[in-house]
């Protein structure tokens, strides 16, 4: 059980033959205790859409996940619905 689950990305630079800015997606949750999880890092190569978070909250929910009760984002268009 989570009392809280963040979900945000930060883009760093990857040296894959080339420099480039490539965004890495976390999902961090806060338990009753208040103990922090890192529940998940997903490095990706395009933007941060709600299908993505979509395949990124089916992962955790099949990694054990049931109870969230605040799922907290920087206010990502179409999230709403994909938690429904």
């Amino acid at each position: 059980v989570y009392v809280a689950v963040f979900i945000d990305a930060i883009h760093v630079k990857v040296r894959d033959g080339h420099v480039a800015n490539r965004p890495v997606y976390a999902a961090i949750g806060v338990t009753i205790d208040g103990c922090k999880d890192v529940l998940g890092l997903w490095a990706g190569t395009g933007g941060e859409g709600a299908k993505f978070w979509q395949s990124v909250l089916t992962d955790l929910r099949n990694r054990g996940v049931r109870d969230v009760f605040f799922l907290v984002c920087d206010g990502l268009k179409g999230l709403p619905e994909v938690v429904e």
